[in-house]
């Protein structure tokens, strides 16, 4: 095992914190832990030569790799699958009755692999067939993670990983590849936005707010601070009437933000 000394992982984690908001400052094991076999496959003996490579690498391809070891989430098809059945039983007809242009705006921010977006995607094609015409219900799914984002774009994913949805989407969907591995279809693809999007950014670069965002088990990573900073400038991008959805794990406190309570997870704006 190499260890990293205390004034690295303070280098580290006040690095991550303010470029990324990612708050790692009590998870010196999980680090040393995570990152052991890329020094080991990279040939570093210590972390400050690694830190070093680390940060002089213009390409930020290996900061990439560092943040996907250290926040990789387990993901799955209809994670949290109340969230989904609120989206599609309320908040659906809800926005069906208030958006007369058909302009329906749906950002999954934090979006990992992709199988959130895809998950809302085929919700929104089931409940809005017939109507293809009308509405433009794609959905905008970023990550600061490259990686996860090429794999959502592929739309390659495990037997297991989509073994909770209904068997229609199965069959509506998806093509089965071989035994283990289904792909997204053609046409779902087409329903979905992969972006790179860093969400410390200063300023959101959409020209228009959204209808609902969804932010999930992403906001466990960041300090109280950093939070409710993200946190309003969610509310700033979202319209009069809109829903955000965080993770069942995580909570907004009632006395710093205008979002209203609905339920675990779910809150609105007005």
């Amino acid at each position: 095992m190499i260890h990293i000394k205390q004034d690295e992982f303070k280098e580290l984690t006040e690095y991550l914190k303010s470029n990324y908001g990612i708050n790692l400052s009590k998870k010196k094991i999980l680090i040393e832990g995570r990152l052991n076999n890329i020094l080991i496959e990279k040939g570093f003996k210590n972390f400050r030569d690694y830190l070093n490579f680390l940060f002089n690498d213009m390409s930020k391809n290996e900061l990439t790799l560092l943040i996907n070891k250290l926040t990789t989430n387990h993901t799955f098809f209809m994670r949290e699958a109340a969230h989904f059945e609120y989206f599609k039983n309320e908040v659906l007809p809800y926005l069906g009755g208030k958006v007369k242009d058909g302009d329906l705006r749906i950002w999954s921010a934090g979006c990992s692999s992709g199988e959130e977006p895809y998950t809302l995607a085929m919700i929104l094609e089931d409940y809005f067939q017939g109507n293809k015409g009308v509405w433009d219900k794609k959905v905008l799914a970023t990550d600061i993670s490259v990686n996860v984002l090429h794999t959502g774009e592929r739309g390659i994913y495990s037997k297991e990983s989509i073994e909770r949805i209904p068997a229609n989407w199965k069959l509506n969907y998806f093509n089965k590849i071989d035994n283990d591995n289904y792909q997204v279809s053609d046409k779902l693809k087409k329903e979905v936005i992969f972006r790179v999007f860093n969400l410390m950014d200063e300023v959101f670069p959409f020209k228009k707010k959204f209808h609902v965002i969804f932010c999930r088990n992403v906001m466990i990573y960041f300090d109280a601070k950093t939070k409710m900073e993200l946190v309003n400038k969610f509310y700033k991008m979202t319209e009069p009437g809109g829903y955000i959805f965080i993770g069942h794990s995580e909570s907004i406190s009632r006395d710093e933000t205008d979002y209203r309570y609905i339920m675990p997870g779910i809150y609105r704006k007005g």
